[in-house]
């Protein structure tokens, strides 16, 4: 029996996680780590008899030290849901595309169980998002997000008319397919598809992006991170749609409001490297940085 228990969530869908789940399960066990997996996942992972299995709830977390995640952003964000809810540290092993929340690749395997198992990694707090749908004042809807929160229309033929407002004044009322309101993790995500800047994740601020908006003032807004967005949907509208890290969804009536600010609850995520945010910028994107000759000495 052993002292120490990390959590694991894979995308069991992929095969390469299944792969990397059993490389780290049979790691983690050699050396003295319990293992603890989602009961309902269990059957599509090959996993030893001393993995404990659990079922979701509120506890399911409890007494883990780590969640581990392997799979892509999306599994990265059902990830940031679990280390959100239970105060855990969570690292993410990148097994898709681009994966911002990672903090390892597939090859690093070996590398991210020794760390684990000697205790070698840091922990930083990342902003989150609290997000209320009001209607006629009345609050409908409460949520969160680590990246974004977006209103978005919900007929394609159909602009979203809004209105957005910071503390509480007015900016601008526009037609657009939407408006992104993101933390500075979630600024190399929809944000920045949609336009908006980059932010380094010490920055605390919150973004405002509009989503092809047709107007001649509709530039992404970088606020205070304790500013209060908001977005309206004007009562011209048939309904709108909020999507929360675009993992949850909501209708949103015609008048609706929508209030994003910062949440009263970070996620911890575990840091093996000590490479900068700009290095990992340039390395996730592949950025031309030929011809960079640094400071002189």
């Amino acid at each position: 029996m052993t002292d120490r228990t990390v959590f694991l969530l894979a995308h069991t869908g992929r095969p390469a996680a299944i792969r990397s789940a059993e490389l780290v399960v049979r790691g983690l066990l050699r050396s003295g780590v319990g293992v603890r997996v989602l009961a309902d996942e269990a059957a599509d992972l090959p996993l030893p008899p001393e993995v404990e299995l659990v079922d979701p709830g509120p506890g399911v977390m409890d007494e883990c030290e780590l969640l581990i995640v392997l799979g892509g952003d999306g599994t990265l964000l059902r990830g940031a849901a679990f280390a959100r809810s239970s105060g855990v540290p969570m690292l993410g092993v990148n097994l898709g595309r681009v994966g911002f929340l990672a903090e390892a690749e597939r090859d690093d395997l070996d590398k991210v169980v020794d760390r684990v198992v000697t205790k070698e990694y840091e922990v930083e707090e990342r902003m989150t998002l609290d997000v209320l749908v009001r209607n006629d004042g009345r609050t409908v809807h409460a949520d969160w997000a680590l990246n974004e929160a977006s209103v978005e229309k919900a007929a394609r033929e159909r602009m979203l008319e809004v209105v957005t407002e910071v503390d509480g004044r007015p900016v601008s009322r526009f037609g657009c397919d939407g408006v992104v309101c993101a933390t500075p993790t979630g600024s190399t995500a929809y944000a920045f598809s949609a336009g908006g800047p980059v932010v380094w994740p010490e920055v605390a601020a919150l973004l405002m992006v509009p989503i092809s908006a047709h107007a001649l003032f509709a530039k992404p807004l970088v606020t205070s991170p304790d500013s209060v967005l908001a977005v309206e949907v004007q009562p011209t509208n048939q309904h709108g749609v909020l999507w929360c890290d675009g993992r949850r969804t909501v209708d949103l009536e015609a008048g609706a409001r929508v209030e994003v600010r910062r949440g009263a609850v970070p996620v911890r995520l575990a840091r093996l490297h000590h490479a900068s945010f700009t290095d990992r910028l340039v390395a996730k994107f592949a950025l031309p940085v030929a011809g960079w000759r640094g400071a002189p000495n």
